[in-house]
């Protein structure tokens, strides 16, 4: 009896060493044991999900001394194309696209779709229901950085193709100065797009992103782990002739 309650012991130990060691495996990243597997993701190099834990995680400064003239004159032609920045948007978002002198000043196009709604949307000129959006709003830009930078680099945010973007007017300006933790558009279908480029911006121009905010971005593109992060756009500094208040 004693030789058989020894191997009984003996096994009963075995199993619990084998699941000790399943639980270890089935704990998130942050040691919670909160089993989804998604919650420790990391992305594969070059993808917009690995690319979030570069970004430096901070609190929200404040908002005191914002306005939009800081970033300075809105569209000015930094790429010296000499088209403003807006139509520049207009010419590579839009479709069918009709000019009212050369090949600059956007007449009218369409959204086919718009990405934030999943709508088509028509663009004229002096009645338009089209928005060029901020990807990384300039609000929520100053209070992640953009407070302590030299005006040149805010005002080539501003104008960076990388983080603009032809959007409907009305899912946009529910957007306000919202991050992802606070705003996703309402096409589903595009969120990983969008959240991959917000990652793009903030990386390349040296914002931070609140802990929230991180949370919610990996949220989402734990659901597309291979989502690439864009790159491209222009120079982090605009000509020294545009300046800023």
């Amino acid at each position: 009896m004693r030789g058989a309650g020894r191997g009984v012991v003996a096994v009963v130990l075995a199993a619990v060493a084998v699941t000790g060691c399943k639980t270890e495996l089935d704990k998130g990243a942050d040691g919670s044991g909160s089993g989804n597997p998604g919650a420790g993701a990391q992305g594969k190099a070059g993808s917009a999900l690995a690319a979030v834990d570069e970004l430096t995680v901070k609190g929200r400064a404040p908002k005191t001394g914002y306005s939009r003239e800081r970033f300075g004159t809105a569209w000015a032609d930094t790429d010296s194309n000499s088209c403003d920045t807006r139509d520049d948007i207009l010419k590579r978002d839009l479709k069918d696209v009709r000019y009212s002198d050369g090949k600059c000043k956007v007449a009218s196009g369409s959204l086919a779709p718009d990405p934030y709604g999943g709508k088509d949307v028509t663009f004229k000129r002096g009645a338009s229901r089209v928005d060029i959006d901020h990807l990384v709003a300039l609000s929520d830009a100053w209070q992640k950085g953009a407070f302590k930078w030299d005006p040149s680099k805010r005002i080539a945010l501003a104008n960076d193709p990388l983080n603009l973007l032809a959007v409907d007017a009305s899912p946009n300006r529910s957007k306000g100065d919202g991050d992802t933790a606070t705003w996703l558009p309402p096409n589903k279908g595009y969120r990983c797009t969008y959240v991959a480029g917000q990652v793009a911006v903030k990386k390349k121009y040296g914002l931070w992103v609140t802990g929230a905010e991180r949370d919610a971005m990996k949220k989402v593109l734990n659901t597309c782990p291979d989502q690439k992060l864009p790159t491209g756009g222009n120079s982090t500094a605009a000509p020294s002739r545009f300046h800023a208040r």
